[in-house]
């Protein structure tokens, strides 16, 4: 999806009729995994609050319903690309985050993340907020 105004549409939050989305959104990552490390639904043409991202060790991970619970004191400017969006563009981003989500069974889970992978899942989630950098 490339379309800047569809994009920019705060995603609503998935429910269990939405699990197909895990499947969906695994599909494509994995189709574009040699450009891409994350990806919102709203970019495969949902909106819907789900997102898939590229672990350190190379496995995927898929969050229903992510929120940011907190974040480090910490930040710094970094650029990033997209593959919904051409170029790169500067963003401000957390050195650490505290995520609540569902898993794919639709349990409540709550993770920290440090490094790229923060870096990685804020984007993602500015997607479902239908914010774009």
């Amino acid at each position: 999806m490339h379309d800047e105004k569809f994009l920019s549409v705060p995603s609503t939050d998935c429910t269990e009729e939405d699990k197909f989305l895990y499947d969906d959104l695994m599909d494509t990552l994995k189709e574009y995994s040699n450009r891409c490390v994350g990806m919102a639904a709203n970019m495969i043409g949902f909106q819907k609050n789900a997102i898939i991202f590229r672990e350190e060790d190379g496995s995927y991970t898929v969050m229903f319903n992510p929120q940011i619970v907190s974040t480090s004191e910490e930040s710094y400017t970094t650029e990033e690309g997209c593959l919904s969006l051409e170029g790169q563009r500067k963003t401000r981003r957390y050195k650490s985050i505290e995520v609540m989500f569902l898993n794919k069974n639709f349990r409540q889970k709550i993770r920290t993340l440090e490094g790229f992978t923060a870096q990685i899942v804020q984007h993602e989630i500015d997607h479902t907020q239908g914010r774009l950098i």
